[in-house]
């Protein structure tokens, strides 16, 4: 697996998406996806096109995705790591809504009307699990082997953006790729990222059932935000944020230390290719930044 083929597996599920969102509108209102489905058929979207890559460059891919053990401290540390860096990405959201509207709450209802564990599986193990296997482990893993692992991070984390396919949740997505593959790199093991990805989703499910607003409630509750609003309640988060974040650097520096991979953690920061394949940035990954850029335009402006 290098660049080359990581940009192709991403040029196909993005043609994939779009080609279900199409679809679904050309037989609409004849047949509707409905939530547990669309989450199925989305993941299937990105975990097939990943694994026939694997397969055509005949690669390992427990090797390649970095499925080793790593210590419980380590496991512990890395839950604690999720929750202090939870602020940042609710400033990011806040950010974020100040121009588009809230993905998450707009669908809402429809995840409450569905069984909590039903839901809970879907987006809070399955879909983390699916997601990660990809991004961090073939996509991230694919661009480290042919150009730097600062290349790496960045590309890794935009396709892990882009893969949500509107504004709002690619902003803190990107932010959300970047801790990931850090948290990967200091303890030399993808479950790492899996722990923070099922954390982190897990909760926000079960935050859901416990509020249960349903849409109407918090597209409302949205629209009622004034910008003072917006404004006192980003800069309460810019000081929390500010705090938490820090703190969840040490612990990061923490779980290094503690799996003796403090060189690693340091090697992102480093110019040098571990081994030079090709070009990092191909046409079908422009391609794929390009249609997927246009297709969430104009969602925004259709909406």
């Amino acid at each position: 697996m290098n660049a080359k083929k990581v940009n192709w597996i991403f040029l196909a599920i993005v043609l994939l998406n779009i080609a279900l969102v199409v679809l679904l509108l050309v037989v609409y209102p004849v047949f509707e996806l409905g939530i547990v489905s669309n989450l199925i058929v989305s993941q299937m979207i990105v975990l097939v096109p990943s694994l026939i890559g694997v397969l055509a460059a005949r690669d390992n891919l427990i090797e390649l995705a970095g499925f080793h053990k790593f210590k419980i401290s380590s496991a512990l540390m890395t839950v604690l790591f999720t929750f202090l860096f939870m602020p940042l990405v609710s400033l990011i959201n806040l950010i974020s809504m100040c121009f588009v509207d809230n993905a998450v709450a707009a669908v809402s209802g429809e995840i409450l009307d569905t069984p909590f564990l039903v839901m809970l599986a879907l987006m809070g193990i399955l879909g983390p699990l699916s997601e990660e296997l990809v991004c961090r482990g073939i996509i991230y893993h694919g661009y480290k082997r042919t150009g730097t692992m600062m290349q790496a991070l960045v590309l890794s984390s935009m396709i892990f953006a882009l893969m949500h396919m509107n504004f709002n949740q690619a902003a803190y997505a990107f932010v959300i790729g970047i801790a990931m593959v850090l948290l990967v790199e200091a303890t030399g093991s993808i479950w790492s990222s899996i722990l923070v990805h099922i954390t982190f989703n897990s909760q926000q499910v079960c935050l859901m059932y416990l509020v249960d607003y349903g849409e109407q409630q918090l597209m409302e509750a949205q629209d009622a935000l004034t910008t003072d609003m917006m404004i006192l309640a980003i800069s309460v988060y810019l000081i929390i944020a500010a705090v938490t974040t820090s703190l969840a650097g040490c612990v990061l520096a923490w779980i290094a230390k503690n799996e003796k991979r403090e060189d690693n953690l340091r090697a992102i920061w480093r110019t040098r290719k571990f081994k030079k394949e090709g070009k990092v940035i191909t046409v079908p990954l422009l391609i794929a930044i390009v249609i997927v850029f246009f297709f969430m335009s104009l969602e925004l402006l259709l909406v």
